[in-house]
């Protein structure tokens, strides 16, 4: 029985298309809006859900769907509103044997600028900096 939903084209076969088959078409990519993503995550994080039952029911592949997930617990499925702060995660170390303190010089009027710009990370530097300084804001950046 044929689905109504699925699009089909007719191919011709054998060596001298003598014959026809209906083969069905091969799925579209189909882009999908953040809030829909939201909402099938959502729904595959129902308590009692199976996510591979909501992405078969909703077109979508099951990797994907896991893909979604964990950017959604992330906070990263959502379009920040403007103005919005967004926290950070922070890892609080205690100074061990061995480690130096990480605390810089003051900086002088004569050094350089150093600018650093969020959103997936921008770094400029300008003129003289302080190496240690530069040192710790960059290994902060890379983790």
């Amino acid at each position: 029985m044929l689905a109504s939903s699925q699009e089909f084209r007719v191919v011709k076969t054998g060596m001298d298309s003598s014959s026809t088959s209906i083969v069905p078409t091969r799925p579209t990519k189909r882009y999908r809006s953040l809030e829909e993503r939201r909402q099938i995550v959502e729904e595959a994080l129902a308590p009692g859900a199976s996510v591979s039952a909501v992405a078969r029911a909703r077109g979508v592949n099951a990797n994907l769907l896991f893909h979604w997930r964990k950017l959604y617990r992330a906070g990263l499925l959502s379009r920040p509103e403007q103005g919005e702060v967004r926290l950070l995660p922070v890892r609080v170390e205690r100074e061990g044997k061995g480690k130096r303190p990480r605390h810089a010089e003051p900086a002088r009027e004569e050094d350089g600028t150093l600018e650093v710009t969020l959103a997936k990370a921008h770094v400029r530097v300008e003129g003289k900096v302080n190496r240690e300084v530069l040192r710790v804001v960059l290994g902060c950046l890379l983790g």
